[in-house]
């Protein structure tokens, strides 16, 4: 339940006081100001802080490397040859998903097209990939190439549903009916969990269910919803997603990210895809001399292709720890409020000078909210408060309830709104 807010700083402070997660925030490094003081860090939707035990972490792997070189495999303190299987529970606990059905690899573009591969398979008229029309760059590079690849005219084969004209957030309703209308040549949707630029939360499962009624396949891009909301792929029955792990799920830049199979999938050894040894059955996967053809392993696992990159899959690890202590059901509820609580705030500006473009409801999204700013938000120039951009006028804040706390929201308010 979200409380009945006042604007006084006590109020924040008291907030804080009542926090069952405060003391996660000591876990995390935060970067300094101008003034020497942390920053308001409002940007975990771009890049998340550093978790303090990733140095020991990291430097842990480099003892092994030093002490124990190739034999680290096995007699490293977290053995490298089963490193990805540290997060076989603990990945499947961050999205909802059973234990064999998540996997830790490459990044985020790289796992969707070796999804794609597998997942996307024209066949007759059903060849069509219903994507927004305001997809992450990214993604819509990766859609195009698919089906450029495959021998398809982009301007065909893939449909585009956007907001209404007027508005800015998607529609339930409107992406259903264009589901429904390519029923018949629709072979993939492909989705966000949340909106990167509007920060909208989109209906996961309903979205899921109208695909599979229309006879095509549901993939999810989570870069902005793993860490950030609950979710439930298994009971879904989402059919893939994919995930980066180094915005909330504050793994570092470039950190390896995450891939859902659905269980039913992962069994069915027949499902073509890009092969590597990595995904071999590990039974025969250093048998060179006799196993010369690819037995993919059940589960998320066989569509692995290289070996883990360990100094990469270590602050993953110590993120994911961190999640598990705290829980995605706490986090979101604290979210929630801290969200509301900036709403709230900078909707008593005299005169606001922005638009709020992310949805009211809580239901519908995560931490983030885009505003967009009038006047560039000038008082944001100063670095006190480090924020995201995005042009021509959307500023991205996104108070993160592992280490932000409601004096930051109430601070940060006072700043904008004291701004000329």
């Amino acid at each position: 339940m979200i409380p009945m807010f006042e604007e006084s700083e006590g109020f924040a402070q008291r907030l804080d006081e009542r926090d069952p997660l405060r003391r996660f925030r000591e876990r995390f490094e935060i970067p300094a100001g101008p003034d020497g003081e942390p920053v308001i860090y409002f940007n975990g939707n771009s890049l998340g802080l550093m978790p303090k035990s990733v140095h020991e972490a990291l430097h842990q792997e480099l003892e092994d490397w030093s002490r124990l070189a190739v034999d680290a495999h096995f007699r490293a303190k977290t053995p490298w040859y089963s490193y990805h299987e540290v997060f076989r529970d603990s990945g499947a606990r961050l999205v909802g998903a059973v234990p064999g059905e998540v996997v830790m690899m490459n990044g985020l573009t790289v796992n969707l097209h070796l999804m794609m591969e597998t997942f996307h398979r024209p066949a007759g008229e059903r060849r069509k990939i219903l994507i927004e029309d305001g997809a992450f760059p990214s993604d819509a590079y990766a859609v195009e190439s698919r089906v450029k690849a495959r021998g398809l005219d982009p301007a065909d084969a893939i449909v585009r549903v956007a907001p209404r004209d007027g508005e800015t957030l998607l529609r339930t309703e409107d992406i259903v009916a264009a589901i429904e209308r390519e029923a018949g040549s629709l072979a993939l949707v492909l989705l966000p969990g949340v909106q990167y630029y509007t920060g909208q939360l989109l209906d996961i499962p309903g979205i899921t269910a109208a695909a599979h009624a229309a006879g095509a396949l549901a993939g999810w891009d989570l870069a902005h919803a793993a860490g950030n909301v609950p979710l439930a792929l298994h009971d879904w029955d989402v059919d893939f997603a994919v995930w980066c792990s180094y915005k909330y799920l504050n793994s570092g830049p470039g950190a390896i990210a995450g891939c859902f199979v659905n269980e039913r999938h992962g069994e069915n050894l027949s499902l073509p895809r890009f092969a590597g040894w990595w995904g071999n059955d590990p039974g025969t996967r250093f048998r060179m001399d006799e196993a010369r053809t690819f037995t993919p392993r059940a589960g998320a696992d066989g569509w692995q292709v290289s070996n883990p990159p360990i100094l990469a899959m270590a602050p993953l690890k110590e993120s994911l720890a961190i999640f598990d202590e705290a829980g995605m059901d706490s986090l979101r509820r604290k979210s929630i409020v801290l969200t509301a609580y900036l709403e709230w705030l900078l909707a008593r500006a005299e005169h606001p000078r922005f638009e709020v473009l992310t949805p009211q409801d809580s239901e519908q999204r995560g931490c983030q909210l885009s505003l967009r700013a009038r006047n560039g938000l000038s008082a944001l120039e100063g670095g006190e408060i480090v924020v995201d951009r995005r042009p021509p006028d959307v500023i991205r804040i996104a108070p993160v309830p592992l280490y932000n706390t409601f004096h930051e929201v109430w601070r940060a308010a006072q700043i904008i709104q004291r701004a000329p």
